[in-house]
């Protein structure tokens, strides 16, 4: 059980100690485990995760078998914040665990009552919501409107931030349904950003190595996400 108000997930270290109090005695702590499934699309979501560590990847299910990912979501944020506001919480998305970690869980049912008890609680979760929601639309249009090689450095600067460490596990495959493109684009482009000296890539282990190298090779979207999240989550005197 996570007893502390004081949680590494930003969400949790955001609520006032009353909002903390409604749904501490829910919690518990468990692992996040790499390619492990939460949630399948179309089916009635049953906890929220707020990670520690490790990232949750929110992602589309394409007819002939592809996964693209739509958003990411790592220890600044929740995943299930829009469904706890629905009197239905069924997924739209499917939700695997891209990078392993930790993460305090509970049912989505006690979050919701939390929700409807409390305004600055509901108030937090649509901020995050919106959050999330925001992320989905930039990466529609990153993945519509820019080459392999800047969604590569957007990605790994996101995943970066949203787990807490520079150094990931991540397969081709992986990386594949991150920015929606082919095996042989990644491999090739993340060839590219180790011959710059941005990062160290060796079957599936990356280091990232200059975090400013790689933001001058990402486009805009990687800002934009950034610059959102803080307009709509950050401010608490707003709340």
């Amino acid at each position: 059980m996570d007893t502390s108000p004081r949680s590494p997930n930003g969400f949790l270290s955001a609520l006032t100690e009353d909002d903390f109090e409604l749904i501490r005695p829910h919690l518990r702590v468990v692992d996040l485990l790499q390619d492990s499934t939460l949630a399948e699309v179309g089916e009635r979501l049953q906890r929220a995760y707020f990670p520690h560590r490790g990232v949750i990847s929110l992602v589309v299910n394409l007819a002939r078998g592809e996964r693209v990912q739509v958003a990411m979501i790592g220890r600044d944020s929740v995943f299930g914040a829009a469904s706890a506001l629905t009197v239905e919480p069924i997924a739209l998305n499917s939700a695997v665990v891209m990078v392993p970690g930790v993460a305090t869980t509970m049912e989505l049912d006690r979050l919701r009552a939390a929700a409807d008890q409390s305004p600055t609680f509901r108030a937090l979760l649509i901020r995050h919501a919106l959050a999330i929601y925001v992320q989905t639309q930039q990466t529609a249009g990153c993945n519509a409107a820019h080459t392999v090689e800047s969604r590569l450095a957007r990605c790994l600067l996101q995943t970066h931030d949203l787990s807490g460490g520079s150094k990931l596990y991540l397969t081709q495959e992986s990386l594949a349904h991150m920015i929606g493109a082919r095996r042989n684009s990644v491999s090739l482009v993340a060839s590219t950003l180790q011959q710059a000296n941005f990062i160290h890539y060796s079957r599936g282990h990356i280091d990232i190595v200059d975090l400013e190298g790689l933001k001058k090779t990402a486009c805009e979207c990687y800002a934009a996400v950034k610059t959102q999240y803080d307009r709509l989550v950050r401010p608490r005197s707003s709340l």
